[in-house]
């Protein structure tokens, strides 16, 4: 069971590492947002404005409580 928490934790430290990457790049916020809806909509997800906007307000947030915890 132990190996499967370290499998987990090893994941999902690559979710937020790309997340994290992908807001923090040099680019405007538009274009990111852009990118990030291209990609989603390659997988079958489809997103309006608000609903993207909610999904990086969401994602900033956890980077943010993730950096206060460290």
């Amino acid at each position: 069971m132990k190996a499967v928490n370290y499998l987990m934790a090893f994941f999902g430290g690559i979710v937020v590492g790309a997340a994290a990457g992908v807001l923090l790049a040099p680019e405007k916020g538009s274009d990111t947002r852009e990118r990030i809806a291209e990609a989603l909509r390659k997988r079958g997800i489809r997103l309006n404005r608000k609903d993207m906007d909610a999904l990086v307000s969401d994602i900033s947030e956890e980077l943010s409580a993730s950096d206060d915890e460290a």
